[in-house]
């Protein structure tokens, strides 16, 4: 493969042939020409040499060159690309370091093993621009949906044509009864695109919640124009889903308008998605109001919020636990998933049961502790104390409310609930001592000597102990584990430690031991302006 007058022009012509080819841009095709046949010239010449190569873009006529850098007399490494100062002299007028000497060399005459690997080098390079088309053509299409043809099964993976490039769809991301032959159409949400050494990997997805969303944005053009929004979507693939939509319209339905009339909406949808049920459900602000919604057609008779916990307890009548439960807990995990919060599901029987049992507890403690008959003791309960700490700091009014209850009575109590907790404060210190707490953690401002002794249990003995704990091992919390939340619990969650108090004592407590510097505690002033902005916007 000698570069002569003759074929000149076939390496133009071979550039826009391979452009048009692979759809990409020609001057890709002829940059990777001129690093081959540099590379080849190196072998010629010497790879210690720095050859380099340029196509003219009209005439494809290729120069070579041979190219050497001007260096300081004592970083002379490379004598075939490099030279000295005093070396240059001979070539150019005042050279300076830095400065490069270009001479034209006579071009190569390829061998076959040469030609072989400059034709290695030409579908390398366009393989290589071919893949960075396709990722700069597909990354900015994440969340949308694509029609592609099938093209083969792999191990239950579906690569799918989708025209400039091939999709993956993964068997855990197809509806569990779908198959495909070769050549079938097929629609799909594209999750993700990643660029990796094989090339760009799309992948495609037929049960993410998106691809439900994308569909009805599709069929409903309230929803594609923004007057109705998408909040939510769960989805059992291929079986059931919920959905949750608002209107900024007060005179739009959002319901009806993604059901359609006579159903033609929905139904489209659901055909897409082989038949899946679909629940339409009105977003609501309220939590509590729109579970009631998601948990339809079960019909709901209390609903009890832990907004900390982020859990909910749902009274339903007896008649309706199956129906609220559904088929193998479906209906409930798709409102748990719609919501984002976990559901404890009760009947009135078990939640009355439940709240005689408290009663009863919190009853035999105030008779047990505070020397008071069953009766007064559930007089206490009924008007919803809970605790000794509410009896003896609560306000003296409260406690003359109760039928029965002067000063004098009222004082008394509050004198034996004070007395008790003192005590029950001095037997948790010794305890707390005789397990090794120390003073500085038993002084630390925040902490009762209940909480000591808790965390003496706990093996936590000293401040700088108390100061390696996370904030979660104080207060408790969750932790998603294979999609399931599951709870950690906290030494100090039964004192009622929120999360914001276990971060708090526990900087405080490194802030004492030297380990953090105040002043990086304090926000910055830009910060507190921010801050402060956007509250005045929320609050406009």
């Amino acid at each position: 493969m000698a570069i002569t007058s003759a074929n000149q022009l076939e390496l133009l012509q071979t550039a826009e042939a391979v452009a048009r080819e692979k759809m990409i841009d020609p001057s890709l095709v002829v940059e990777a020409m001129e690093e081959s046949l540099a590379r080849a010239a190196k072998s010629r010449y010497g790879s210690e040499m720095d050859i380099r190569v340029s196509i003219d873009r009209k005439t494809g006529r290729a120069t070579f060159t041979r190219v050497r850098t001007v260096v300081p007399d004592d970083e002379l490494e490379n004598y075939q690309a490099e030279m000295t100062v005093e070396q240059a002299k001979q070539y150019m007028d005042n050279p300076e370091v830095g400065d490069q000497y270009v001479e034209e060399v006579p071009p190569v005459d390829l061998g076959r093993i040469a030609a072989q690997s400059a034709k290695q080098v030409i579908l390398q390079k366009v393989r290589e621009a071919e893949r960075d088309r396709q990722y700069e053509e597909f990354k900015d299409r994440v969340g949308t949906i694509i029609n592609g043809i099938v093209k083969r099964e792999e191990y239950g993976n579906v690569i799918v044509d989708v025209g400039r490039g091939e999709a993956i769809l993964r068997r855990n991301e197809k509806i569990g009864r779908e198959s495909y032959r070769n050549g079938d159409r097929i629609r799909a949400y594209i999750k993700d695109v990643r660029r990796e050494a094989r090339g760009p990997q799309i992948f495609l997805s037929r049960t993410a919640p998106e691809f439900m969303a994308e569909l009805f944005k599709m069929e409903v053009p309230e929803i594609y124009d923004g007057i109705i929004e998408i909040k939510a979507v769960a989805r059992d693939p291929g079986s059931r889903a919920k959905i949750a939509v608002i209107s900024y319209d007060g005179s739009i339905d959002p319901v009806g308008a993604c059901v359609g009339m006579r159903g033609s909406r929905v139904q489209a949808v659901v055909n897409e998605l082989q038949g899946e049920k679909i629940d339409i459900i009105p977003w609501n602000e309220d939590q509590p109001t729109f579970l009631v919604n998601a948990l339809q057609p079960a019909e709901v008779s209390k609903v009890v919020l832990d907004e900390e916990a982020e859990r909910i307890e749902v009274v339903v009548p007896e008649d309706q636990l199956s129906l609220a439960i559904g088929r193998r807990g479906q209906n409930v995990r798709l409102a748990s998933q719609l919501t984002g919060l976990d559901i404890d599901i009760m009947t009135e029987a078990e939640d009355s049961e439940r709240r005689q049992k408290e009663f009863e507890e919190r009853t035999k403690l105030f008779m047990d502790t505070l020397d008071l008959d069953e009766f007064f003791a559930q007089l206490l309960v009924s008007e919803g104390f809970t605790n000794l700490e509410e009896v003896a700091f609560v306000e003296q009014d409260e406690l003359l409310v109760i039928d029965g209850v002067d000063e004098d009575t009222a004082e008394e109590l509050q004198a034996r609930a004070r007395d008790v907790l003192e005590a029950q404060a001095r037997a948790a210190l010794e305890k707390a001592r005789d397990l090794g707490a120390e003073d500085s953690l038993i002084e630390f401002e925040g902490l009762t000597p209940q909480m000591v002794q808790a965390l003496a249990e706990d093996g936590i003995k000293t401040l700088e102990d108390f100061a390696t704990c996370a904030d979660w091992e104080l207060a408790g919390g969750w932790t998603t584990v294979d999609g399931e939340r599951v709870k950690d619990e906290g030494i100090l969650e039964p004192f009622d430690v929120s999360l914001a108090e276990a971060q708090n004592m526990v900087m405080t407590a490194r802030v004492m031991l030297g380990w953090v510097d105040p002043a990086d505690l304090e926000p910055d002033e830009e910060d507190e302006v921010e801050d402060a902005e956007t509250t005045e916007e929320a609050e406009a």
